[in-house]
């Protein structure tokens, strides 16, 4: 059994988006960790805010079967991957953490590195997960998010119904 951290993110009919997703998962995996919802503004692009969580489910799945599961899921609520990689959509779930698995390599990626990168992933992660170490650096979670500049891109906590 692995232990898998997931990012979720949606800026089109996000709470409606982000409660198929986490209905999705429940069916597909049983119990959650959920973090709160945050906003944040788009990075990268003009856009509508997103609202944001992290996930941490138990699985026997391996990543690959996952990515695919998440893939599904992304399909339900009608995201259609174009060339432009920063833009609004209706969900976006990405394979952050699976066990302590470290491959650099597409498609898997893992430790993925919007971890470190993002306050929207490293600030709901650091509120289910503060003393996971991370495989790469042997830090925990809550020292990085303690050491991220929050001003870089703020994060505002949002009552969301899951």
């Amino acid at each position: 059994m692995a232990t898998v951290y997931l990012g979720l993110g949606s800026n089109i009919d996000a709470e409606k988006n982000l409660q198929l997703a986490i209905a999705q998962l429940r069916s597909l995996y049983g119990d959650l960790t959920v973090s709160p919802v945050y906003r944040s503004l788009a990075l990268g692009f003009e856009g509508s805010d997103f609202l944001n969580l992290v996930v941490a489910l138990t699985t026997d799945a391996g990543p690959l079967e996952i990515i695919e599961q998440t893939e599904r899921i992304h399909e339900m609520a009608g995201r259609r991957r174009g060339p432009d990689k920063y833009s609004s959509r209706p969900l976006d779930i990405d394979l952050l953490l699976y066990g302590e698995m470290i491959d650099p390599e597409p498609p898997l990626r893992l430790p993925r590195r919007d971890i470190l990168e993002h306050s929207f992933v490293l600030g709901p992660l650091a509120d289910i997960a503060p003393d996971m170490v991370h495989p790469v650096t042997g830090r925990t979670i809550a020292e990085h998010w303690r050491e991220f500049d929050v001003h870089s891109h703020p994060l505002t906590l949002v009552d969301v119904i899951l």
